[in-house]
């Protein structure tokens, strides 16, 4: 069962995700960038971020894929890129479970199957940011929804 939500505080999926566990009162946390940066500035402080020893955005991303039993990239279209491509490509170097959803007939099949095959209690949660994915937001919270009526 999922304990925990952690995410790396960028804006759009990471934050989405976070403001989702804040709000349904789960435990949340991860790894930020060191001076909490992110697109639009400093992460605010209302999340429960530590800092990487450097700025790097990848060295975040390792950790939290690292410090997680699986991760779930969310996205708005079926293509990874970006940050959202090196998630999964070091999840799957370090080998942990990651699935990539995106608005389709299927995505909710592929949670349930994965929430199934996969023991989860800190899951890591990446995508796109803000200035990329514009409404992403709400899409990680349906995810999200979802995957918790699951566990």
């Amino acid at each position: 069962m999922i304990q925990k939500i952690i995410s790396g505080g960028q804006t759009g999926a990471d934050r989405a995700a976070l403001d989702w566990a804040i709000a349904h009162d789960i435990q949340h946390g991860g790894w930020c960038p060191a001076g909490r940066r992110a697109e639009d500035g400093i992460i605010p402080d209302c999340y429960r971020l530590q800092e990487t020893v450097g700025r790097n955005y990848q060295q975040r991303t390792k950790w939290n894929v690292r410090d997680s039993d699986a991760t779930l990239i969310v996205t708005l279209a079926p293509e990874l890129t970006g940050g959202s491509l090196f998630t999964q490509e070091w999840a799957r170097k370090i080998n942990r479970p990651c699935l990539h959803v995106y608005p389709c007939d299927e995505w909710r099949k592929w949670i349930s199957a994965f929430l199934k095959t996969n023991r989860i209690r800190i899951l890591n949660v990446a995508g796109p940011r803000n200035s990329s994915a514009a409404g992403i937001e709400r899409f990680v919270h349906e995810v999200l929804d979802e995957a918790f009526m699951k566990t």
